[in-house]
């Protein structure tokens, strides 16, 4: 069996959501065990994006006023950003999202604010909760491959995370699945 069929999520954590009227952010804190520099790259370098993200960039992230497009899972239409911030290796913004990055005990601690339809934020949560754990496995050397979109959405680890966060952030799930992600 390979690492990547071993693979499980742990349990729903470091997520949290801040309300404005119909506009929600999901915040997620994630300490993974790498410095800030290695992270950033894997932020903003679209080879390493393509490795672990939920979408792929044409471009690098990691300049301001430099438009990329990014074309995420499951959306066949690139969607135009420019990076408005870029402050190596501690913050970075495009479109409607920020990534922040701390030195932590050896490590960094990453902070992704993504403002998201409230419909999904659970979806969101546990997909990036997904996104976070093949990231930090593709910065220890241990690649298992990007698991997103219906691939993702197919697994009980999804599953299971995307009902954890709706019972913690205190909404329902969306009760139907694209099709491309419902199980055959």
């Amino acid at each position: 069996m390979t690492d990547r069929e071993q693979y499980t999520p742990g349990p729903a954590s470091g997520a949290q959501i801040r309300k404005d009227g119909e506009k929600w952010t999901l915040i997620l804190v994630r300490e993974l065990r790498h410095p800030p520099e290695k992270v950033w790259q894997a932020l903003t370098d679209p080879a390493h994006l393509r490795e672990w993200a939920p979408f792929v960039a044409d471009g690098s992230l990691g300049t301001v006023g430099a438009p990329v497009n990014l074309t995420w899972v499951g959306r066949p239409t690139p969607i135009e950003t420019t990076v408005t911030r870029a402050d190596a290796p501690r913050l970075l913004e495009y479109g409607d999202i920020r990534w922040e990055l701390e030195a932590f005990g050896g490590g960094t601690r990453l902070t992704l604010w993504h403002s998201i339809d409230r419909r999904f934020i659970s979806w969101g949560a546990a997909g990036w909760h997904i996104c976070f754990d093949v990231l930090e496995r593709l910065l220890a050397g241990e690649p298992i491959g990007r698991i997103v979109g219906a691939e993702a959405m197919k697994s009980g680890g999804w599953q299971r995370l995307n009902a954890e966060y709706a019972k913690q952030f205190g909404v329902e799930t969306p009760n139907w699945l694209p099709q491309a992600a419902q199980k055959s």
